[in-house]
This record gives C-alpha cells, sequence and structure tokens, in this order.
C-alpha cells in the first residue's frame, strides 16, 4: 500500500524563545587546534568552546505529517518545525514552559484503544501503534482519558527507587493521564499543569503515570493538587489506578501493582519525578549514561554570540562532550 502522508498544524505556544532550525554545523571553515580552547575560523575569528550550548529547538507552532494508515504497521507520526525539518517529538520539544506549566504530547487520544507510542529507538522517535510478536497492540478497552508522555524525561532504567520497592526506570519518557474533558488528537500538544502522581510497577518496572490537566480546560482553574481533583473530578484518581491496574488482565497477565502506598501523591511530588526524570534525560542525551538502542538523533541550534551568520543545517549525532562533537565535524570533512 503506497504511504499516504498529510500535514496537518498543531497548536503550540505563544512564545518562541529560539528560531527554527535543525542542527546547525558551520558553514563558514574553521579549524580546532587540539589542546586549544577555541575554533579558529579561517577569516582569523577565534571562539571559545564556552560560546557553545546545544539547546533543544523551540517554535510557537509545530506540525505533524502522518506516512501510512493508521492500524498499520508502517504508520508514523512525524513532527516537524514550520520549514519542514523533522524534529524529535522527545528530544526537541521543550518540557518546561514556565510558571509551573510544562508540554504534554499527546499519544492516544481519550475513548480509543490502539496503543500508540513514540518510538524511541527509530530516527527522529514519531508516535507509531505498539507491536508484540509482530502485531498491532490494542488496549482490551478504551482508555478514557487523554494519554502521552513529558518531552525530555527519561526513566533510567539503571536507577532503582528507595521509595518505590526498589524498581528501576521502565526506559522510556514519563507518562501523562490528561484527565480534562476535550478528546484530543493524536500529536497534539498541550500546556498542562501536573497535579500528582502514581507509582505503577510493571512487571517490576516502574512506570510513573503523571495527573495532569490542560490549561485551556473550563476546570483548570479549580485543580490544582490531588485534593482538588478528588473534589472536582470525584472518582478519577481511583479510577485512573484501576484501569492502569487491570489493563492487562484480559490478556491472561497479573494485575499491576501500585507504589506509595497504592494512592496518588501531590503536586510537588509529581514535579520531583518530572525534575528528576528530565535530569536523567539530560544525562542520556549527553551520553553520560549508555543510550542502548534508544535513539538520540535529533535537532539542535547553538546559542552564541554571533553565530548566527556562520553556520549550516546538518545532522548530529551527540557525542560524549565538545570534544566528540568536533570529532564528529572531521568524521564529515567539516573541521581542517
Amino acid at each position: 500500500m503506497a504511504a499516504a502522508a498529510r500535514v496537518i498544524a498543531v497548536a503550540g505556544h505563544s512564545t518562541a524563545t529560539a528560531s527554527a532550525s535543525s542542527c546547525l554545523l558551520f558553514k563558514t571553515p574553521f579549524a580546532f587546534k587540539r589542546g586549544g580552547n577555541a575554533l579558529s575560523f579561517n577569516n582569523g575569528r577565534r571562539l571559545s568552546k564556552r560560546l557553545f550550548s546545544c539547546n533543544a529547538i523551540y517554535n510557537p507552532q509545530f506540525q505533524i505529517k502522518q506516512e501510512g494508515q493508521p492500524e498499520t504497521l508502517d504508520y508514523r507520526v512525524f513532527f516537524e518545525d514550520t520549514s519542514g525539518k523533522k524534529i524529535s517529538p522527545w528530544h526537541d520539544v521543550p518540557l518546561r514552559l514556565g510558571d509551573g506549566v510544562f508540554s504534554f504530547i499527546v499519544e492516544i487520544p481519550k475513548e480509543s484503544s490502539a496503543k500508540m507510542e513514540v518510538a524511541t529507538d527509530e530516527l527522529f522517535t514519531p508516535i507509531k501503534q505498539d507491536t508484540k510478536k509482530g502485531k498491532l497492540r490494542f488496549y482490551p478497552y478504551n482508555i478514557n482519558w487523554n494519554y502521552g508522555l513529558l518531552p525530555q524525561t527519561w526513566e533510567d532504567p539503571s536507577l532503582a527507587n528507595s521509595e518505590v520497592e526498589g524498581a528501576f526506570g521502565d526506559n522510556d519518557p514519563v507518562d501523562v493521564v490528561e484527565i480534562g474533558e476535550t478528546r484530543r488528537k493524536i500529536g497534539d500538544i498541550l500546556k498542562v499543569k501536573p497535579l500528582g502522581a502514581l507509582a505503577m510497577i510493571d512487571e517490576g518496572e516502574l512506570d510513573w503515570k503523571i495527573v495532569a490537566i490542560s490549561l485551556d480546560d473550563p476546570r483548570a482553574s479549580l485543580v490544582n493538587d490531588v485534593d482538588d481533583v478528588e473534589k472536582h473530578f470525584p472518582g478519577t484518581l481511583t479510577a485512573i489506578r484501576d484501569w492502569f491496574r487491570d489493563y492487562k488482565i484480559p490478556d491472561g497477565k497479573p494485575a499491576n501493582k501500585f507504589g506509595l502506598g497504592n494512592k496518588a501523591a501531590s503536586k510537588d511530588y509529581a514535579l520531583k519525578v518530572i525534575a528528576e526524570t528530565n535530569e536523567s534525560w539530560a544525562k542520556l542525551v549527553k551520553r553520560s549514561v549508555p543510550a542502548g538502542e534508544l535513539s538520540l538523533v535529533w535537532s539542535l541550534r547553538f546559542s552564541g554570540s554571533g553565530l548566527n551568520k556562520g553556520v549550516y543545517e546538518g545532522l548530529m549525532v551527540i557525542g560524549n562532550d565538545f570534544y566528540s562533537f568536533v570529532r564528529f565535524l572531521e568524521y564529515l570533512g567539516f573541521v581542517q
């Protein structure tokens, strides 16, 4: 079947903090002297390596491009910036938006059952339908909330959480259960505020569920912590816990467990989980911890005084540090 593709505008955020671009390589020829602390351009200008920092790009609007047909093995939802360059929803969409607000990427719309997820082991980490033994996966019944991930987070499988039965991370971004009334679309990027956290243990792995609400929900202003959820969304926290506890039972698997007393933790605890998993993600993309088969190819930009005029778009596989990046440029022939 021929791949069908269409581009859909995704509502983004109101303020751009960086210009749209892919990872930037230098167009102006330059030389790097081993043991030195600067790059030397052919025009004689020297720039300290301290000027360079790689940051995830941020655009006021993203697009999604669907390739293939839904509910097929080749279906993918790619993310692009406004110039049509592919980006990674996991690595490039900013996590923090200020004032306690975070980005949330919808993988599974509420009242649907196809098990969609970011493909963390594929180039640019598109959203796809999960598979098992070559077959598409579906939940046994619809999920009742919008479900997805927090970008720029990662549950490190090498870290044991002493507060949750010593469980290790599940090697995925942190999951979000968004309780608002609107059914969202795959690839929507929402501004949400966290309200609590559930510590699900799935076959021994820790799989956090951050309970959140979109800022545009009519009741968003009424809820700021787990107690407010119980008041304005009565029974929702129990329903979320029970849904994720039991959804594997129809397939003959045991129920999932929950730590932290089998209850939802507070907003402050959820913020701690987000901060810790964001730190783990930062170590991952810096290659401070093993990446395994995870895809770390993403769109980056350089920030630094006077660099915008001397850059050229390209693709980079993140190295251990600045020197590894220069070695990569040498391999490509950009550095003399």
